[in-house]
């Protein structure tokens, strides 16, 4: 007999099916650089972020093991308890370096990055000014710091300079405390679900008129943008601009893990102040030294030979797409990042589109509400530097078979 608090779980879960928002675990049974094995089906994979392959990378997997052999399978504690082995610090100093920054600090996920650095350094009398797209991780730490947040249309400049002409009057007007209240502005540089970028000069120019700060989010740019990949601030020239720098270590370098890099004080505040580094278990061993590998190797020879064949089969795959009409033309001439959204619109197509792709053998996810708004579900399709020419062909024959079923001639934009 179910719990009585089990009935109330059963009816909201109904309410999900109803709406096409009800989410399942598939298990993946094997995988490779370019394909995942489901439910008995090998599937060319186009929902990874692993862009660069590097997930299953030799150096990787030896830099991983040779940390197992070493320091064992965990990391023991917290880092500010005797969690704190040399792999991380090899790593930050690593990863410093690689951003142009003073200095790094890990965490254990993007998410606790996010959600660790925000709220410690904006609270209850200062003000988020966040981008309307931006990801689930930087909403939850802008509510989570209790700060006033306040949200601007998509890489809207002239909707953000409004937000922080108001923001300047109310901190001007409220500057009764021990500090200056303090405005952030929040922002991913190549932003998760539409695959655009964020104009980073026009922001920076626009912040340090009014003073305030800068977090961006490199999670999808780090590894395959600027020099070295070191993401899109570098390639702007902005590096020492941006006040906080965040990224992963998961998608394009293969691991796991997130990072925050910028100035020495910065990194000794978070230490002190950010409860997702303060009061969780340090990254394992294996975790830390397969970052450090990739991080190493995207900065070489080997990772320049994979940044482009990663953006030649983007631009292959962009004007296939355009073709058809699923991208704008301007994707194809120019595609801003690997991920190529197919807006659909709603949830039953979306998902139907998903499950016609998995049965002619490509992986292609369909992402609902509330990763995207309500009426914007789509095909998320990423490119990796390990699809063959063959797989954009396939996608190219899919798209075709899926427009003609479905009646989805033309791309309804993205949001």
């Amino acid at each position: 007999m179910n719990p009585p608090w089990d009935e109330p779980l059963a009816e909201a879960l109904e309410q999900q099916r109803q709406a096409g928002l009800l989410r399942c675990l598939i298990a993946v049974a094997a995988a490779d650089a370019r394909t995942l094995q489901l439910e008995g089906r090998f599937l060319v994979n186009f929902g990874s972020n692993d862009y660069l392959g590097l997930a299953r990378h030799p150096a990787l997997q030896e830099a991983a093991l040779r940390a197992i052999r070493d320091w064992g399978t965990g990391s023991t504690a917290s880092r500010l308890i005797c969690g704190s082995l040399a792999l991380h610090h090899e790593l930050e100093e690593c990863l410093a370096a690689f951003k142009g920054t003073e200095a790094a600090l890990t965490f254990a996920t993007g998410h606790a990055a996010a959600m660790g650095t925000i709220p410690a350094l904006v609270g209850k009398d200062d003000f988020i000014l966040l981008d309307r797209l931006a990801h689930a991780c930087l909403v939850d730490a802008a509510r989570a710091s209790g700060a006033h947040v306040r949200v601007f249309r998509h890489n809207d400049v002239a909707d953000l300079e409004r937000l922080l002409r108001w923001a300047d009057h109310q901190r001007t007007a409220a500057a009764v405390g021990p500090r200056r209240p303090r405005i952030l502005i929040v922002t991913e540089s190549v932003f998760s679900m539409d695959g655009d970028r964020a104009p980073l000069r026009q922001i920076v120019d626009l912040k340090d008129r009014h003073g305030a700060w800068l977090f961006v989010d490199e999670a999808h740019a780090t590894g395959l943008i600027g020099p070295g990949g070191s993401g899109c601030i570098a390639e702007a020239g902005l590096t020492a601009r941006v006040e906080i720098h965040m990224g992963t270590l998961g998608k394009a370098l293969g691991s796991a893990g997130g990072f925050i890099a910028g100035s020495r004080r910065l990194i000794e505040w978070l230490v002190q102040r950010a409860r997702t580094f303060m009061f969780s278990t340090a990254p394992p061993p294996a975790q830390v030294a397969a970052a450090r590998a990739a991080v190493e190797l995207v900065q070489g020879n080997e990772g320049q030979q994979l940044r482009d064949r990663l953006w030649q089969n983007v631009r292959s795959a962009a004007a296939t797409l355009a073709e058809r009409g699923v991208v704008p033309a301007a994707t194809a001439r120019a595609p801003a990042s690997a991920i190529l959204p197919w807006v659909v619109g709603d949830n039953e197509t979306a998902l139907a589109c998903a499950a016609a792709a998995r049965q002619a053998g490509l992986f292609i996810p369909a992402v609902r509400y509330p990763a995207v708004g309500r009426k914007a579900a789509r095909l998320r399709i990423t490119i990796s530097a390990a699809h063959e020419p063959r797989d954009i062909e396939r996608l190219r024959t899919l798209v075709m078979d899926l427009q003609q079923r479905f009646g989805l001639s033309n791309s309804r934009g993205s949001t």
